[in-house]
């Protein structure tokens, strides 16, 4: 995987993610004293639009990466971090569904069964994500260093 290729997906996601996870919280968490409000905080519908416009960005780059290194990834034998990766992989598709699915439903019952899907999609993959991104570091800082001489050989 290219830097450029790591650094946007890392960028993208912590951007939904964290937009993604504090309009959840300003709209599920927090109440207003004002009874007439239509948000709970201010910035909510700040967080509702870096959410929504991050998004593709995110997938659109997630599918770069699983062109030069998930599907590579997934062809080889003995990969140590397959299970976080995997678990990334599989949640991204409930996720990604769900959110697109939320922005034209209009039935109650079907608005809170996608945003438990895609709240309890989101929490998995982020936490899987991260724990994908921890054992890849954890990985690379164990792997024994490479002397010039013996690359040669």
């Amino acid at each position: 995987m290219k830097p450029w290729e790591r650094w946007a997906l890392h960028l993208s996601s912590l951007a939904v993610a964290g937009s993604g996870f504090a309009y959840l919280w300003m709209k599920y968490v927090l109440e207003t004293d004002d009874p007439f409000a239509l948000v709970n905080h201010p910035w909510q519908p700040t967080m509702l639009r870096i959410h929504v416009l991050g998004s593709p960005l995110f997938v659109l780059v997630f599918g770069i990466i699983l062109n030069s290194h998930i599907m590579k990834k997934l062809r080889a034998t003995g990969i140590p971090n397959r299970k976080s990766g995997l678990v990334s992989l599989g949640t991204l598709a409930t996720m990604v569904c769900s959110g697109y699915l939320l922005q034209v439903a209009t039935n109650q019952m079907w608005l809170r069964a996608l945003v438990t899907a895609h709240v309890v999609s989101a929490v998995v993959f982020t936490a899987s994500y991260g724990s994908h991104l921890v054992i890849s570091a954890t990985l690379v800082r164990r792997r024994p260093a490479v002397s010039p001489a013996r690359e040669v050989a």
